[in-house]
């Protein structure tokens, strides 16, 4: 392959974004290699012209496209493109659907940082081994990596998945969940009757 390899990571999370994007940088591929969307709709579209050879995403179990369906569209323009997966609800289906697609991992939520590298390593260290072409790229670009100091890893917090429509416990009260919002680095949770927002990790489904 003489392309750079390039990277669509599809997570509803900001942290997680964030966090799979500085793991690839540390690995040696630079920003123009690595996309990051909130959504599967958005993904395809800025996918289709991006043209990624490894999708890292979210399950997308409640969207109109889930994961699954945003790696098949995808494929159909570029047929080498590898899968993983990553999920609240890791059911043996759910397995067994990750595998008949090849994916190599299915990682489920909430995890550590310190998981998703070592599950994003071994990927990689796979996809190296399955394609000649890959593994001299994969060689010079680790080798080109800096060593930098290394950050204590954050954890990803587990995060309650809550929809517009959903009853939440709130302050003792049960409450109806308007509208969901994911910002910068949070998501916050407008509910029925209220103005303002609260975060996702002070409500509880009920």
């Amino acid at each position: 392959m003489s392309d750079p390899l390039k990277f669509l990571v599809v997570d509803p999370l900001a942290g997680v974004q964030t966090f799979a994007r500085q793991l690839l940088q540390s690995r040696g591929f630079v920003a123009d290699q690595i996309l990051c969307c909130a959504d599967t709709d958005t993904a395809l579209a800025q996918g289709l012209a991006f043209k990624p050879h490894f999708l890292i995403t979210d399950w997308f179990a409640k969207a109109p496209m889930t994961g699954l369906q945003l790696f098949q569209r995808l494929r159909e323009a570029q047929p080498a493109l590898h899968l993983s997966l990553m999920s609240f609800d890791v059911t043996p289906e759910h397995q067994a659907e990750a595998q008949a697609h090849g994916a190599y991992f299915l990682l489920k939520k909430p995890f550590t940082a310190e998981q998703l590298k070592a599950e994003v390593t071994r990927s990689l260290e796979a996809l190296a081994k399955t394609s000649p072409g890959l593994h001299d790229q994969l060689r010079d670009t680790m080798r080109a990596a800096r060593p930098a100091p290394r950050p204590p890893l954050p954890v990803i917090p587990p995060q309650p998945v809550i929809k517009p429509g959903d009853k939440v416990r709130y302050q003792g009260a049960v409450h109806v969940a308007q509208h969901v919002v994911h910002r910068h680095s949070e998501t916050v949770v407008q509910l029925k009757g209220q103005a303002g927002f609260v975060s996702v990790e002070k409500l509880q489904p009920v």
